[in-house]
């Protein structure tokens, strides 16, 4: 697990594919999420509007990222 340090309280999850790394472009996790490949705190997420606060899990593939507010 890596952790993804955000300057705000929460970040919308298609941004924080983006920011992390885990998807190149934003079509690229609009195609993920449809495909209910994301999870988010151990559930399938397709909304890439979905908001992420301090300490949320997100895994796609063997990949898992935590938000970190700082």
């Amino acid at each position: 697990m890596r952790d993804v340090e955000i300057s705000d309280d929460m970040i919308r999850l298609g941004q924080l594919l983006k920011l992390s790394g885990l998807v190149e472009h934003g079509a690229e996790a609009k195609d993920v999420l449809e495909e209910g490949l994301v999870m988010v705190n151990g559930a399938v997420e397709t909304r890439r509007g979905r908001q992420l606060v301090d300490g949320d899990e997100i895994v796609l593939d063997d990949e898992i990222v935590r938000v970190i507010c700082t």
